[in-house]
């Protein structure tokens, strides 16, 4: 690497660490503010979490945009640190010369293009369906299925929460009941439908074969 291209990339970095700093700070000063204090409440208490959602969308991105930050700024310090060691532009992992269209591309950089390619090679994932089902604990291939329909994909993705919170929904105790139909089978529509299911389903046998009731006098009275 010549002394012209090396002077290049320092001021470079120097430049990108004191802009990163400019915004890190920025974020941190807006981040510090209370969420009720951005929106003129008093508590956030009585707000529904729909009626906060751009508030809590652009904090959720601010939160985002100052951990990216960090990391840029990260690697521009560890750039200018192997450059005060003389270890700058020669790839961590294998300790081959880093190319200099590389380096004029990404001057943070610290791995060559095949390390950095091989290192991001590991972190791929082969999970090719929605991240949701990594949580749904329903199997959507089970054969003889007698109806796990859209209805039921909904609560199986609601019980992990909603916007609702009880005070929503009228006769809801807790978080469990507050997605509408939180209270029925999930994969039947009736509970006659749970008999197929071989004991894959829940099935409601005291709503199919209802218990006599029992009078105050000590006798019995079939339900109608």
């Amino acid at each position: 690497m010549g002394d012209g291209l090396y002077r290049e990339l320092r001021e470079r970095l120097q430049s990108e660490k004191r802009e990163l700093e400019k915004t890190l700070d920025s974020l941190n000063s807006g981040l510090q503010e209370r969420l009720t204090d951005s929106i003129g409440e008093l508590s956030s208490y009585d707000q529904h979490t729909a009626d906060l959602g751009q508030e809590t969308f652009e904090r959720a991105k601010d939160l985002a945009l100052r951990d990216n930050t960090k990391r840029l700024l990260e690697d521009a310090e560890a750039a200018l640190e192997l450059m005060e060691k003389g270890e700058y532009g020669i790839c961590q992992e294998c300790g081959q010369p880093i190319d200099e269209r590389r380096l004029r591309a990404v001057p943070a950089a610290s791995l060559c293009y095949a390390c950095k390619t091989a290192q991001e090679a590991k972190r791929r994932d082969d999970w090719n369906r929605p991240v949701e089902e990594r949580v749904i604990p329903f199997d959507l291939t089970w054969e003889d299925n007698v109806g796990f329909d859209a209805e039921d994909a909904w609560q199986a993705v609601a019980r992990w929460g909603t916007a609702n919170s009880p005070q929503d929904i009228p006769g809801a105790y807790d978080y469990d009941d507050t997605y509408i139909n939180a209270d029925e089978d999930i994969g039947t529509v009736t509970p006659l439908e749970g008999i197929e299911s071989d004991g894959a389903l829940t099935t409601d046998w005291d709503g199919i074969y209802p218990r006599p009731r029992e009078k105050t006098d000590g006798d019995f009275l079939e339900e109608p």
